[in-house]
């Protein structure tokens, strides 16, 4: 596995605010720079499956692969390779920290690193930052 990226930010929003964020994949383009839009196919689950439009990109499907009451991890399967964004929350009762960890597993992983690698490691902390603004306004 390659890591690509890592962001990390704290807040006063709590985790299930994080989560209702997640979890509104329509509303994913207002925090998330790459995203053109989103969607989920059924209830926010583990196992469950949704398309995403990055910016300049094709469509492409994804998978829920883990989702607990502190992490949200979903992949996208490219050619030879998978895409994963590992999102965690961890509180101390007044504060929430968030982060968000991009990789990249599979045999061609180095070929997509290098390809999509550098946009999204440049973006990841001001999506982060834009997450946290966004969880901060909701009421949870």
């Amino acid at each position: 596995m390659t890591q690509i990226a890592e962001a990390t930010a704290t807040s006063t929003a709590t985790p299930a605010a994080f989560f209702a964020k997640w979890a509104d994949m329509g509303t994913w383009q207002e925090w998330n720079s790459d995203t053109e839009w989103a969607k989920l196919d059924g209830p926010f689950e583990q196992g469950a499956t949704g398309v995403i439009k990055p910016k300049g990109g094709p469509k492409t499907k994804f998978v829920v692969t883990k989702l607990t009451d502190t992490e949200f991890i979903d992949s996208s399967k490219l050619i030879g390779a998978r895409l994963i964004f590992a999102h965690h929350v961890v509180t101390d009762g007044e504060r929430t920290t968030v982060t968000v960890r991009i990789s990249m597993e599979g045999p061609l992983r180095a070929l997509w690193t290098k390809i999509l690698g550098g946009d999204l490691a440049a973006s990841v902390q001001a999506d982060v930052d834009a997450l946290v603004a966004a969880a901060e306004a909701v009421l949870v």
